[in-house]
């Protein structure tokens, strides 16, 4: 099942074991529909594993950064940061979402062609807990990319 969000198709599929990008499409595109940061749950700042864009590098791509779990009083900041070596990751983010503090889909559409050095991807995130009760936040998200529609 896909979801459409601001007039653009999330490519997605939910299962059993979470959600995954639909297979069938990825052979009709530059760069394979992937998950910067799979569905998980997570209790502390990090950061998911580096994608390649491969021929996607320069080109607009569709962003989507969803939140499936999170409690009151906590919230997620999540970032999308550029490498051209996979080493050097630069001073700034190229894009970070709005502080999130509720369950929902954002996305957003990130134009490569202004950071033609950007050959790999690589989604952050920090959280934060404060008020009454546990002090340790947890969210459940994952961050998912997929070339722009034309």
């Amino acid at each position: 099942a896909g979801r459409r969000v601001g007039g653009y198709g999330l490519c997605y599929n939910t299962s059993p074991g979470g959600t995954r990008p639909l297979k069938g499409l990825d052979a009709q595109l530059s760069m394979p529909n992937n998950f910067l940061v799979p569905e998980t749950q997570v209790e502390a700042n990090g950061s998911g594993p580096v994608m390649e864009l491969g021929s996607s590098a320069g080109q607009t791509i569709l962003l989507s950064l969803g939140i499936t779990k999170i409690a009151e009083q906590q919230s997620l900041d999540v970032s999308i940061w550029g490498s051209a070596d996979g080493q050097e990751w630069g001073a700034k983010p190229l894009f970070a979402f709005p502080q999130k503090f509720y369950v929902g889909i954002s996305a957003i559409l990130l134009d490569l062609g202004k950071h033609p050095e950007v050959k790999q991807l690589q989604a952050r995130w920090q959280v934060a807990r404060w008020g009454v009760g546990p002090t340790k936040p947890v969210f459940q998200f994952y961050t998912f990319a997929e070339p722009a529609p034309q």
